[in-house]
Order: C-alpha cells, then sequence, then structure tokens
C-alpha cells in the first residue's frame, strides 16, 4: 500500500477503483456552470474578447432572449486556423503565460474556459480571420464535439454564434427566465460594455429590430444619453480626480437626480464592469447626507489603478474584484464624490483627501448660477426671541418681489435670477427662477445652512462661539454624563462651551454661534442621542457630522412657521450660498425644481 498526491493506493488487490478522473466532456460540462448561467454571461465573455482583440467595432445580435442564437461579430485581431482551434480548448489563453501574470493582468479575460464552457452547451459556430490574403477559418463545434473545419472567405476578425443554448443540459435550461427577462440581462451586459468602452462603436439587434447604434469615438456623454436618455443629461456632474495613484473619472448624480435602486450605477475598475464592497462603501460615504432615505444616485464611475494593485481572479464571472491598496480606493472614491458635488464642508480628518474648494462641473451648460438681490450685511437669521419659530435678522433685507437680478459677482450653483412669491399651505415656499419654478422646505433648506455653517467654521473657535449671557447648567443620567463626558473634546471642536460642573452636571457656557438662539439643553439631548444611538460609532468625522446634522435639526425654523418676505428672502439667499443646497443634512429634500418645459408638457402646451 502506498500513498500518492494524498490519496491511497492499494497495490495488488483486485479491488475496483471508485475515483475517475472526468472526461472533457463533462468537465467542460461543470466548467460551464460555473461560467455561464444564463444568456448574459455568454454575451460578457464574448464581448470582453472581442474588446481585448482590439475591436473598432462591435456588433451583438439576440434571439428568443439569447436561447436561439447570440451571436459577436468583431472587426478585432482576428485569428489564424491554429488558434481557432486552440480557443476551444479548456484552459487555453493568449492573455497570461505564468501564474505570475495572474498578479498584473491587463486583459478583461485571462482564464481560456469561456470558450470551450460555452461551447460544450451550445451549438457553436467561429469564423476568424486575420484579413490580407491569409484565408479565414470556420469551425462548428456541437455539445463540445468538435464537427467540421473548413477554411472560408472573411474579413478580417471574428465572429461567434451561440445556438440553442443548455440544449443537451435541460435542467439548466428549465432554470432560465422569460425571454423578455434575459434580454433584460443581456442589455444589462451590453450597457456595460458599451459604457466602459465609448471608442468603439457598437450594434445591439433583438428579434430583428435594431435597439441601439452607437457610433465609434462618442465622448462619455453622447454614450450615456444614447444607452440611458437625455432626461439624466442636466443632473450629472463630471467627475475627474486622483489620490495617492487612484485615478477617478466619469460623471455622477446631483442630489436632484436620484432612483428608487442601483440600477443605474455602473463602476469600472480598469475599465472591467466589476465592483467591491469598498467601493459600495465610499459611494455611500460620499453621498451621506445628500439623498434622502431609500434612494440611490446615478453613478458612471471609472477607476484607473496599476493592475498589479488589483486582484480580478476573484470569482470565475469576474464580477468582483479586491484592492491591495482598499483604503486608497474608498478615499479616491468619497473624495472624487465631494470634488464633484462641490462638497467641502466635511472635516479634513480619517486621512480623507479633500481639494481646494471649486464650482462644480456640469457637462451640459454651465449651472453655476445665482439669483436674488444682494442684501446689506447682517447676522445670521436666529429663532426670534417670541419664541414663534421666526427667523429674525439684526438688519432689513434689500430684496423686493420685482426683479431680482443678483449682480454678476456672486454666484451660485442653483439659478441665475428668482424671486420669492411666497408661503403656500402654511408651510412650503414658492420661488419663480429663470428656468422654471421651485418648492422649498423652509425647515430642511435652514436645517442645511446651519449645518453647513457650523462645519465651517469649527475649525474657526473664536468666530464661530457665541457666550452666553448667563451658563446654564444641564445635569443628565449617569449613563448619559459618562457618554457626554467621553465626548467634550468633540463638543468643543463643534463650537460648545461645556465643562464638568459636579456629578452629572454640566454647564454649558457658549453655543456655536451660528445656534446661539437655542435651548442649550435640548441641543445636548439632540446631540446625547446621535452619540447613544451609535451610528458612526469608530469614525470620528462622521460621529461629528450626525451630531451637527442633530444640532442643525434642533435649531432650525420650524416646519409651520409664518415667515416674513424679507426672512424667505434671506434664508433662499444663504441657502444659495451652501454647498450642498438641495437637500436637507439627513437626506431630505430641500428645494424640488419643475421646469418650464415640464409644465407645457403637463398642460399640453
Amino acid at each position: 500500500m502506498r500513498r500518492i498526491a494524498g490519496a491511497v493506493y492499494c497495490g495488488g488487490m483486485s479491488q475496483e477503483s471508485r475515483i475517475r478522473v472526468l472526461s472533457d466532456n463533462v468537465a467542460n460540462k461543470i466548467a460551464a456552470g460555473e461560467v455561464v448561467e444564463r444568456p448574459a454571461a455568454v454575451l460578457k465573455e464574448l464581448m470582453e474578447n472581442a474588446v481585448d482583440a482590439g475591436a473598432r467595432r462591435i456588433d451583438v445580435t439576440i434571439s428568443s432572449g439569447g436561447r436561439k442564437l447570440i451571436q459577436v461579430q468583431d472587426d478585432g485581431r482576428g485569428m489564424g486556423r491554429d488558434d481557432a482551434l486552440l480557443c476551444i480548448e479548456r484552459h487555453a489563453t493568449s492573455k497570461i503565460r505564468d501564474v505570475d501574470d495572474i498578479e498584473c493582468v491587463g486583459t478583461l479575460g485571462f482564464r481560456g474556459e469561456a470558450l470551450a464552457a460555452i461551447a460544450s452547451v451550445s451549438r457553436f459556430k467561429l469564423t476568424t480571420g486575420t484579413g490580407g490574403n491569409a484565408a479565414g477559418t470556420r469551425l462548428a463545434v456541437n455539445g463540445g464535439k468538435l464537427e467540421d473545419v473548413a477554411d472560408t472567405g472573411c474579413a478580417r476578425g471574428t465572429a461567434i454564434e451561440v445556438r440553442d443554448l443548455f440544449y443537451n443540459v435541460p435542467a439548466r435550461r428549465k432554470f432560465l427566465r422569460t425571454d423578455q427577462t434575459e434580454l433584460g440581462h443581456l442589455r444589462t451586459v451590453f450597457n456595460n460594455q458599451a459604457l466602459a468602452n465609448p471608442a468603439i462603436g457598437m450594434s445591439l439587434t433583438v428579434d430583428g429590430s435594431f435597439l441601439h447604434r452607437l457610433a465609434p469615438d462618442a465622448e462619455l456623454l453622447e454614450r450615456v444619453i444614447e444607452l440611458c436618455g437625455p432626461d439624466v443629461r442636466e443632473g450629472l456632474v463630471e467627475v475627474s480626480f486622483e489620490y495617492s495613484g487612484v485615478k477617478v473619472g466619469g460623471m455622477i448624480s446631483r442630489p436632484v437626480l436620484h432612483r428608487a435602486d442601483r440600477s443605474e450605477q455602473y463602476v469600472f475598475i480598469n475599465r472591467r464592469a466589476a465592483s467591491a464592497p469598498v467601493v459600495m462603501y465610499a459611494l455611500r460615504e460620499g453621498y451621506q447626507g445628500t439623498l434622502p432615505n431609500g434612494r440611490h444616485p446615478v453613478i458612471f464611475l471609472y477607476l484607473e489603478l496599476a493592475a498589479a494593485d488589483v486582484d480580478v481572479n476573484v470569482h470565475p464571472t469576474k464580477r468582483e474584484v479586491r484592492f491591495r491598496r482598499s483604503n486608497a480606493v474608498r478615499d479616491a472614491v468619497m473624495g472624487a464624490i465631494r470634488d464633484a458635488l462641490g462638497v467641502h464642508t466635511r472635516p479634513a480628518a480619517d486621512n480623507l483627501p479633500l481639494p481646494e474648494p471649486q464650482a462644480p462641473r456640469v457637462l451640459h451648460r454651465q449651472l453655476n448660477i445665482a439669483g436674488l438681490p444682494q442684501f446689506p450685511a447682517f447676522d445670521y437669521p436666529r429663532k426670534s426671541s417670541a419664541g414663534d419659530g421666526a427667523l429674525h435678522s439684526g438688519a432689513p433685507s434689500g430684496g423686493t418681489q420685482g426683479d431680482a437680478v443678483m449682480p454678476p459677482s456672486i454666484e451660485t450653483q442653483l439659478w441665475r435670477w428668482c424671486r420669492v412669491v411666497g408661503q403656500v399651505g402654511g408651510l412650503y415656499v414658492l420661488l419663480e427662477t429663470d428656468d422654471g419654478m421651485v418648492v422649498m422646505d423652509p425647515h430642511a433648506a435652514h436645517e442645511r445652512v446651519l449645518y453647513e455653517r457650523m462645519l465651517k467654521t469649527g475649525a474657526q473657535a473664536e468666530n464661530a462661539v457665541q457666550a452666553l449671557l448667563m451658563a446654564e447648567t444641564v445635569t443628565l443620567p449617569p449613563r448619559e454624563a459618562a457618554l457626554l463626558g467621553r465626548h467634550l473634546d468633540l463638543l468643543t471642536k463643534m463650537g460648545f462651551g461645556v465643562e464638568v460642573f459636579g456629578d452629572n452636571t454640566f454647564k454649558v457656557e457658549s453655543l456655536p454661534a451660528v445656534v446661539a438662539g437655542a435651548a442649550p439643553r435640548a441641543l445636548v439631548d439632540e446631540i446625547l442621542l446621535e452619540f447613544k444611538e451609535g451610528r458612526a460609532a469608530g469614525h470620528g468625522m462622521r460621529r461629528r457630522e450626525e451630531a451637527v446634522a442633530r444640532a442643525a435639526c434642533r435649531a432650525a425654523v420650524k416646519g409651520r412657521s409664518k415667515l416674513s418676505l424679507q426672512e424667505l428672502e434671506q434664508l433662499v439667499a444663504d441657502l444659495a450660498q451652501c454647498e450642498m443646497p438641495y437637500t436637507c443634512p439627513h437626506g431630505r429634500p430641500a428645494l424640488i425644481f419643475t421646469s418650464f418645459r415640464e409644465l407645457e408638457r403637463k398642460f399640453g402646451r
């Protein structure tokens, strides 16, 4: 008896061996179960091969949701006869030579098992040629068996037909969904490849009808509009950012454009449609406080980094990758989003890169436009001493309900011209702008203004703090007192002058200037609630933002407060100067815009 590679071999025994080497046909079908989950997986592999072959044109034809036919034709390098025969063998590839090459894969495919797996579960036909005077090659494979090889005349490039997918694996075929569902997955794959490669011309034909004819050498915005429609154009801003060797480009939506799901979030890593948990985390963090709960931004994000820093050999379908420097990727994505949105109020902590403030880059037209009269300088509006929650300013506004044109030296990202019409429903503020009308929630708007002012002035304690005429003591239960005591340094950074004043008692001597009119005990309670819930535990920057948001909510004008025209105009003017004026710090909308074009459409004009 001897042991071979971990198995026991009993020499001289007549007992029949129960361990066998699987045939190539069975092995290929098993591999197909991993690589070819559904028709969309076939299309992904074929289109990636075409891109790797240097194609400038890729034409895709689909029939019956991919069950009957998936055809991909390209004008890439093509193959000679020997390569054409080898490409349908398992683990045959031109993209890597040894195991070290896997550490720095620069192509979309590399395993060399996709075509063999696809050919084993379909009626497969490949026609390819290198152009010139050399004859092309045509070969046919039926269920993994090579049935025909012949010379043929063909242009440079490769055409692959996959017919009757899973015809010889009925168990897999019965798990396919309806043609419409499978077509949806196929179109997602096509869109991914078309967006990843705007320089390549592409077409998609489904059941004899053209769905897309995409021109080559397209700008990204052109390709996005062709695939996603013109409605997304106005809500997108350009992304261009680099940090620690990670380049982030593409386009993302401003907070006015969001969706109920993530179906319009496209992430490309070295031109590969893929993702990673750290990227999704960075997206959420980058948009923190700008979107309503349950809403998701529209994303077309392109990450470029050294191939050696990306591990693509994680999953057979290569849908997910790993990063060797995940922290750099996280910080680059978060910084790119904040930069593109023009949000620079986030404290520079936890090594998050923050660029110099600049206006958002809007692709379709310049939207860094402003409105409203220029008001005399006065202290920021506070809640009135009468306790009705109204805004109060130290000097009258210079605004009127007539012409309201802002001097050209004052620019924001909202509008060129604006007029406050008044309050409706005892709550909402109606504004007229140059492009349409805006409905503003004054409470959400005031929250945003206070929130950004508190963050911006947090590092300028001498200007951010206003001493109280009489210090106020706050006595807390033991647990809350201990919690507050652990965060006194954070409160100081926020502009609160709080110190221990006996057992479980604290003395509040000053408040952040922007919320100086609020009750100290109420503000402390809100901040304590944030600390207690621990939503930002372990992340100092995030903890501070959430606490500031709580304080801003408590200090903001109340929803049903009756505001004067001057107070409304001042609130709108202050909001217009915010870096993220579209939502409150918790993501609820502060502004809802309806264009004149939309109104005309609804009225049938």
